[in-house]
């Protein structure tokens, strides 16, 4: 249970210097290799902050020296970034396309939860190129000089976002794949689907409809799949509908399902452990530990996250509650182990480094708590800045970004005047 899937597919080898995806190499939130900063403030180990055009909730993407964001300037134009990673000043910034959030009217079809906007999905690059998913519909590919290699986008394609909050899925890559998910409400006229494109062209694979019979705001998934890779296999794990289902990366077909959930829509994604997923039913419903397959192990109906994934190490999963509470529970049998409120909020995933996890809360404090059955607070690190986005780590260093402004944190460092 306490092992570590290989997730990097595609995305060459692991190493403790990139952050290439959306909870980082091995898509479990783990940052390996060298340790991260315990002590830090607005003032003390910061290597560097960088004000970043417009604002978005997604996490950056590192590849060594490069460092790739995505914003939405004034509710309208949806950019990406490359951040040179020793200075953070911008090596080049592109337009890669347009779109306004609705923020009042019906709910789906273009209307945005006022927490996030159209800069929610995450950056992925393999080293050679970055590819970035906006709200819009937008999915395109830029090598790492900026040049646009290509770009479609989704909802031309294959109909409306019904999604009733603003769609937010990060895509994923498997080989020379790059997969996407759209998981919505089907009244507004959307529809759900898992679709592949040739990472290199954009050229489309195959494209799998994705009927769940959910209807209305329990039909919407606003999370990232996961890869699963063991033994040969590989699988494409998604969740959302109150079904958790895998996929064929090569040809799109559905390899198993679990229908054992009844929650509301989810925003909390699924994380692995070995050959168990984990994951919660929508609006903080009970967490589940289901067996790669489909085999429901056990259920957890006490304290959950909402927006939060869940992330899984040394035999514990440790949770994130909307309303700022840390969990911490066997990940062989769902028993509670400790239970203690950190903030007054969360919205970030925790992130692990070092036996230690890494909490940030919604108000820019980052408590920092060993990954061990007994509760024991390590620091406790404020920016005191709005945060919504999930931290990053590589090379030693933890990136940080809040509603303005993006954090190279680093130890030994003072921030310039």
């Amino acid at each position: 249970m306490a092992c570590s899937v290989m997730v990097m597919a595609g995305l060459g080898e692991p190493a403790d210097d990139t952050w290439p995806q959306w909870r980082g190499p091995t898509g479990d939130s783990v940052a390996a290799g060298r340790s991260l900063p315990t002590h830090w403030s607005r003032t003390e180990n910061v290597v560097w902050k960088v004000a970043l055009p417009g604002r978005g909730n997604s996490t950056p993407a590192i590849w060594k020296d490069a460092v790739f964001v995505t914003t939405q300037q004034d509710e309208r134009v949806l950019l990406l970034l490359r951040l040179d990673r020793g200075t953070g000043k911008v090596v080049w910034q592109r337009e890669v396309g347009q779109g306004t959030p609705r923020r009042t009217g019906p709910v789906g079809n273009g209307r945005f939860h006022e927490e996030h906007n159209m800069a929610s999905p995450s950056p992925i690059t393999d080293g050679r190129r970055v590819w970035v998913h906006f709200g819009n519909g937008d999915l395109a590919c830029y090598d790492f000089d900026g040049r646009q290699v290509w770009k479609i986008n989704l909802v031309e394609k294959h109909g409306p976002f019904s999604i009733w909050w603003g769609h937010a899925n990060s895509p994923v890559i498997v080989g020379d794949l790059l997969i996407s998910i759209c998981v919505q409400d089907p009244k507004g006229g959307g529809k759900s689907y898992v679709v592949a494109h040739d990472k290199e062209t954009g050229q489309e694979r195959w494209l799998t409809p994705r009927i769940t019979g959910a209807t209305s705001e329990p039909g919407d998934s606003y999370t990232t799949p996961l890869v699963y890779r063991r033994n040969g296999r590989v699988e494409v794990i998604v969740f959302g509908g109150n079904v958790l289902d895998a996929y064929d990366p090569t040809d799109g077909r559905r390899l198993w399902q679990c229908q054992a959930f009844q929650g509301n829509r989810v925003i909390s994604g699924p994380t692995l452990a070995g050959d168990t997923v984990f994951a919660v039913e929508g609006m903080r419903g009970k967490l589940l530990a289901v067996k790669v397959g489909g085999e429901v192990l056990w259920k957890y109906a006490g304290s959950t996250p909402d927006a939060p994934t869940p992330v899984a190490v040394n035999g514990l999963v440790f949770l994130a509650t909307n309303a700022g509470v840390a969990v911490c529970l066997d990940a062989a049998t769902g028993q509670e182990v400790w239970k203690e409120r950190l903030g007054n909020g969360f919205r970030a995933t925790p992130l692990v480094s070092g036996n230690k996890v890494y909490y940030l809360t919604l108000q820019g404090r980052t408590v920092i708590v060993e990954a061990a059955r007994q509760f024991k607070v390590v620091a406790r690190n404020d920016l005191d800045e709005e945060t919504h986005a999930s931290p990053a780590a590589a090379g030693g260093d933890l990136f940080i970004r809040t509603r303005l402004h993006l954090y190279r944190i680093g130890s030994g460092k003072k921030a310039g005047p």
